[in-house]
């Protein structure tokens, strides 16, 4: 069975380098990813299952690198991970594509990586 390749675009580094060492000891190949046009680059150039993306970030935020993949053929399933917690951003997510919202402050690590895991 191949490995899953996981690309995290979050410019949060504490956090992206934690969720890199979990899924990383899962057995996943992780990369990471600072801002969402570098994100973007990794995901024109290379193949992903899952992409957990963070919503504000500099350079390109989340909701253009959704938009961006929307007419990707081999789409990664996407799961974002933000702070925003409005009804209104989790139903825009959710309608641009994204398979599960994540509120950071109140998600574990640990049921992310299940949700990875299961993906």
């Amino acid at each position: 069975m191949a490995t899953k390749r996981v690309l995290i675009v979050e410019d949060e580094r504490p956090l992206s380098h934690a969720l890199q060492l979990k899924l990383t000891h899962e057995g996943f190949d992780v990369k990471v990813a600072n801002d969402g046009k570098e994100g973007m680059d990794l995901l024109m150039s290379q193949d992903f299952d899952v992409v957990l993306l963070d919503m504000m970030m500099p350079v390109m935020d989340g909701f253009q690198v959704l938009k961006q993949l929307q007419d990707r053929p081999n789409r990664p399933v996407v799961f974002v991970l933000s702070n925003l917690s409005q009804r209104e951003d989790e139903s825009r997510v959710l309608e641009a594509g994204a398979a599960k919202y994540f509120i950071k402050a109140d998600t574990p690590l640990s049921v992310i990586v299940e949700e990875v895991t299961k993906a």
